[in-house]
């Protein structure tokens, strides 16, 4: 069976997955940013099959998240470095470790975030560049952008529509002020 590629759809989340939704892919980022870099390093930390791990390396270098540099000549040998892209990445990796901390950690924290002058720990939030307020409740939503084609804007136009008819219902009960 073949597997269906998110790369041609509009939505960035859909797009990213393409790039990092195989669950080898998140945890081989982790460990280049914990500092490993070869193949054998990677192997050994994450117990994976050597086929398997050739093929999610190579994806990451396809999508620009890992520099393949050769380190040696005979035999060649070569290390993976996070790119920049990669680096853009690692706040997304520091917010799903919170999260499953919260959530999926009832025996209690075993990674913590910490600030490296100060030894504090870290609680990470997503927070709007502009209003500098944080991101995760009912006052932001997705609209369609600009480059959104004629699906994603007949999508999001339907959502606004349905958000309009529920919201009367939710008010229901309540005195008017």
């Amino acid at each position: 069976m073949q597997r269906k590629t998110f790369g041609n759809m509009q939505c960035p989340i859909a797009r990213s997955l393409e790039r990092v939704g195989e669950w080898w892919s998140i945890l081989l980022l982790r460990d280049a940013f914990h500092g490993l870099t070869r193949f054998d390093q990677f192997q050994k930390s994450l117990e994976i099959a050597p086929n398997i791990l050739a093929r999610r390396l190579a994806s990451l270098v396809d999508a620009g998240l890992l520099e393949r540099r050769r380190y040696n000549e005979h035999p060649p040998r070569y290390e993976y470095l996070p790119t920049e892209r990669a680096r853009d990445f690692r706040p997304i990796l520091w917010l799903l470790n919170s999260w499953g901390t919260r959530h999926f950690a009832p025996e209690g924290p075993s990674v913590l975030i910490v600030n490296r002058k100060t030894g504090r720990r870290a609680d990470p939030i997503v927070v709007d560049r502009v209003s500098g307020r944080p991101i995760g409740s009912e006052e932001f939503k997705w609209i369609a952008g600009p480059a959104a084609d004629e699906r994603t804007r007949k999508r999001y136009a339907e959502r606004d529509a349905a958000a309009v008819i529920e919201k009367p219902s939710a008010s229901r009960g309540k005195k008017p002020s």
